[in-house]
């Protein structure tokens, strides 16, 4: 399993550097420059700025210097936030971010497990079709729409829940961006466990189980649950970062000092420090993700650690 661990590592370096040049190369496509403001700036002036930050020379050496400077653990400084570099900007919006995300995550594993597992349970009867009926309905629509609809509800309906912003992290502010990034997350775990419990119930040594008079109770948390959960623990690790990430437009609506909040504020602005930085940053977060994934799946599953014992050898 350590063998796996430091080759899946070393592998994964080819993909950050492919995410560092292609995303340099693609944002210096975009029309505008970080420094294009509505009133113009001085001749002498803008190329002090382009020379300072070396965009004056040619964009395959601008890489050179971008790169060199991330392998030192430099993302340099924000073009527009003034007095921060991209790490600071960074490590004030991604525990926000993070914080959503987790708690969403958690949300979704207990009711969409729970849902799934209790539907494959009483498969084909009302129940079933409910279930599934609402987990459609939860991944066809989208953050953008259940955000609103949310605030309609219980914001300015009720009166129940402030409608945005973060006051320092209150419960009470927490409630509805949670929920937003939960649901479509509640959706699709739902119908993974589902799937997978409905496979596993057939299993003939759970109908040996069943057999010897063994509770349903007992079977479905000794014998049922771990391997229906594998599915399940492959999807989550794009699944965390997906709603890490996708907690861009959720922060915007709400009102929170996320890390998403400054991405999309880069991009609007031509900040090309702070979008690579954010990029390069979730795309680290993403593969780091998907290896921890791998290693509790080889947890679960006994014959993957074996096959990895056996491709060592």
């Amino acid at each position: 399993m350590l063998t796996y661990f430091f080759r899946r590592l070393l592998g994964a370096i080819p993909t950050i550097f492919l995410i560092i040049l292609i995303s340099f190369f693609l944002i210096r496509l975009a029309p505008g420059g970080p420094f294009d403001f509505d009133r113009s700036l001085a001749p002498e002036i803008q190329a002090n700025l382009n020379a300072q930050y070396h965009l004056d020379k040619p964009v395959y050496v601008q890489f050179g210097y971008y790169f060199r400077d991330i392998l030192q653990g430099d993302f340099g400084p924000s073009f527009q936030y003034k007095n921060y570099t991209v790490t600071e900007l960074i490590a004030q919006g991604f525990p926000v971010s993070l914080q959503l995300g987790l708690m969403a995550m958690l949300l979704a594993l207990l009711m969409g497990c729970s849902a799934g597992m209790f539907a494959a349970y009483k498969q084909n009867s009302r129940m079933d079709y409910f279930v599934m009926t609402i987990s459609m309905t939860g991944i066809s629509i989208p953050n953008f729409v259940i955000a609103p609809l949310l605030i309609l509800i219980f914001a300015v309906g009720f009166t129940l829940l402030p409608a945005g912003g973060w006051n320092s992290g209150a419960l009470e502010n927490q409630i509805l961006p949670i929920i937003t990034l939960a649901l479509p997350q509640i959706a699709y775990i739902a119908r993974i466990s589902r799937s997978s419990m409905i496979e596993v119930l057939r299993m003939p040594y759970i109908r040996t189980a069943y057999s010897k008079g063994l509770s349903s109770f007992y079977i479905v948390t000794r014998h049922a649950m771990k391997p229906t959960l594998l599915p399940v623990i492959s999807y989550l690790g794009p699944a965390i970062a997906g709603v890490i990430t996708g907690s861009v437009v959720v922060e915007q609506i709400f009102g929170i000092p996320g890390l998403g909040r400054y991405f999309i504020q880069g991009a609007l602005n031509r900040d090309y420090t702070l979008v690579m930085g954010v990029v390069v940053f979730y795309g680290i977060l993403i593969i780091v993700l998907n290896l921890i994934v791998d290693l509790l799946y080889g947890w679960l599953d006994p014959q993957i650690r074996l096959q990895g014992r056996a491709g060592a050898g």
